[in-house]
C-alpha cells in the first residue's frame, strides 16, 4: 500500500513559520527522487541532478521566512528545479534557445523591441498570475506539461496519479487559462500578435522562451 501523500501546503507553512525542520525533512523525503527524476529530463545528467536539487532544497530552506506567498509548495519546487536545470544547461552548453512564436511567425529582428520585449514580459506575469489561480495539481500538470514538454504518462508518475487525472487536470487548466487571458486579447497595440500568443502559449505549450528574457 502506498503511503499517504503528505498535506505539502501544512508542511510548507510550519516550515515558513515555525523554521521546521521535520517538516522540511518530510517534504524532502517527499519530493526529492521525483525531482531528480525531473531534473535528469534536462541535463541528462544523475550527479548534475543531484546538485541541483539539493541546491534548490538549501535555498529554499536558506529563504523560508520569505518564501510565505507560496501557495503551491510541489509546483515551486518543480518549477525552482526546472529553472536551475536551465541554467545548468545555458552555462555548461552551446544550445541556443529560440524564441519559438517567432520563429513560427518568420517575424523580422525589428520585432525584438524595447516595446515588444515588455508586452512579453507581461502577459508572461498576467499568465502566472493566471496560472496561480488554478487549482494546485492543476496548475502543477500545466507547467509540467506545457512549460517543460514533459507527456502524460511522465507527469502521471512523477505526481503519483493516473494518466487520465492528468488528461482531466490539463483540460481544465487550459480551459480556465483560456477565460482569464481572453480579455488580453482586446487590449494593446498588437491584438492580433497578442491573441496568437496567448494561443500558442495555451494549445502549443511554448512558454519555456520566457524566462530568458
Amino acid at each position: 500500500m502506498k503511503a499517504a501523500k503528505p498535506d505539502l501546503v501544512v508542511l510548507w507553512n510550519k516550515i515558513c513559520l515555525e523554521d521546521d525542520i521535520k517538516s522540511f525533512e518530510q517534504l524532502y523525503r517527499f519530493l526529492y527522487s521525483r525531482l531528480i527524476k525531473f531534473s535528469i529530463y534536462y541535463v541528462v545528467d544523475k550527479q548534475a541532478a543531484e546538485d541541483l536539487v539539493t541546491e534548490v532544497f538549501v535555498k529554499c530552506w536558506e529563504n523560508r521566512a520569505t518564501s510565505t506567498h507560496v501557495l503551491n509548495p510541489e509546483s515551486y519546487f518543480f518549477i525552482a528545479v526546472k529553472n536551475q536545470s536551465l541554467k545548468y544547461l545555458k552555462k555548461n552548453s552551446s544550445i541556443t534557445f529560440i524564441d519559438l512564436v517567432d520563429a513560427e511567425e518568420d517575424v523580422s529582428v525589428t520585432a525584438q523591441t524595447p516595446e515588444y520585449i515588455l508586452e512579453t514580459k507581461e502577459l508572461h506575469r498576467q499568465l502566472d498570475f493566471a496560472i496561480a489561480g488554478l487549482a494546485p495539481q492543476a496548475a502543477t500538470v500545466f507547467r509540467l506539461i506545457k512549460e517543460s514538454g514533459m507527456k502524460y504518462k511522465e507527469v502521471a508518475e512523477l505526481l503519483n496519479i493516473s494518466p487520465r487525472t492528468v488528461q482531466t487536470q490539463l483540460f481544465r487548466a487550459i480551459a480556465k487559462l483560456r477565460l482569464i487571458l481572453q480579455p488580453l486579447q482586446d487590449k494593446g497595440p498588437d491584438e492580433k500578435k497578442l491573441g496568437k500568443l496567448i494561443s500558442l502559449i495555451i494549445l502549443v505549450g511554448t512558454l519555456s522562451f520566457f524566462y530568458f528574457l
